[in-house]
C-alpha cells in the first residue's frame, strides 16, 4: 500500500518537521492524524483548508493513557492505521550545558518524551497494524547520536536509544509485516529551533562548517527521507537509519 491509501499518525505535527511531513502525506492523499501536546487542532484545520483529510488530537506522548486514546480515536474514525511517524521530542527548548551541570530531572524529562514516548506510541498502534495486516513506523532520531555533540548529553543519549529501539522493533515486528526505520536529521531551522536564539547561536555555526552542503537545513530537506520509509518503494527495508544532514556525517 502506498501513501495515497494510507492513514498516518504524525506526532509533534503542530509545527516544524512534523507539520511539513503531515502536509506532504496529506498532499499525497493520506489521511493524517496530527498529534501534538499543543496546537494539534489548529494545525489540522490548516491542513483541512488545503483539502487534506486531517484529524487533530491533543496528546502528551509520555502519557500511556493519552497515547492509547489517540490511537483508538484514529482507528475509530478512519478504520485503520498504516503509518506512524514518531517526530515528537524535546530539543528546541533545551539550553546546551556541560554534562556535570545536567540534573536528574532534566534527564528524565528528555528521556520520558524522546524515548518512552516512542515506545508508547509504537505499542499503542501495534494492534491496529496487526488488524490491517502490516504497517510502517518511522522514528525521527538525530545525527547527534553518531557524532556525540557536546553540551546535550541527555538529548544525544535519547536519540541513540531511538536508533537502538528502531533496530529492536524491526527484529520483533517483522513477523507482523511492520517495517521500522529511522531518519536522523542534522540541525534543522524548524519553528521550534528558531524560537530559541541561544540554541541557534550555539549550534548553527558548527553545523554549517561541518556540512559538505554548506547551507541551512530546513524541514523540507528531511521530508523526502521520511516519505520514502512510509511509502511502497521501501517495502523490503527495515531496521535502518538514514542520516539527512547535508553530508556532515557519512553513515
Amino acid at each position: 500500500m502506498g501513501l495515497e491509501q494510507s492513514v498516518a499518525i504524525v506526532t509533534g505535527a503542530a509545527q516544524g518537521i512534523g507539520y511539513a511531513v503531515a502536509q506532504r502525506f496529506g498532499a499525497r492523499g493520506a489521511k493524517v492524524v496530527v498529534a501534538d501536546r499543543n496546537g494539534a487542532e489548529a494545525a489540522a484545520a490548516k491542513l483541512q483548508a488545503q483539502g487534506i483529510d486531517a484529524l487533530g488530537v491533543a496528546v502528551d506522548v509520555s502519557s500511556p493513557e493519552q497515547v492509547e486514546a489517540m490511537a483508538a480515536q484514529a482507528e475509530a474514525l478512519y478504520g485503520r492505521i498504516d503509518v506512524l511517524v514518531n517526530n515528537a521530542g524535546i530539543y528546541s527548548s533545551l539550553t546546551p550545558k556541560p554534562f556535570e551541570q545536567l540534573t536528574v530531572q532534566e534527564w528524565q524529562q528528555v528521556l520520558n518524551v524522546n524515548v518512552v514516548g516512542v515506545f508508547l506510541t509504537c505499542k499503542a498502534v501495534l494492534p491496529a497494524f496487526q488488524r490491517a495486516g502490516g504497517g510502517r513506523i518511522v522514528n525521527i532520531s538525530s545525527g547527534v547520536a553518531f557524532k556525540g555533540n557536546p553540551g546535550m548529553a541527555h538529548y544525544v543519549a535519547s536519540k541513540g536509544a531511538v536508533i537502538s529501539l528502531t533496530r529492536a522493533l524491526a527484529t520483533e515486528l517483522g513477523v507482523h509485516k511492520v517495517l521500522v526505520n529511522s531518519v536522523a536529521p542534522g540541525f534543522t531551522l524548524s519553528d521550534g529551533a528558531l524560537a530559541n536564539p541561544v540554541l541557534v547561536e550555539g549550534v548553527k555555526g558548527p553545523s554549517l562548517r561541518g556540512r559538505v552542503l554548506a547551507r541551512d537545513m530546513l524541514p523540507d530537506d528531511v521530508i523526502g527521507a521520511i516519505e520514502f520509509f512510509a511509502d511502497a518503494p521501501s517495502a523490503f527495508i527495515t531496521g535502518q537509519t538514514l542520516v539527512v544532514d547535508g553530508g556532515a556525517y557519512f553513515h
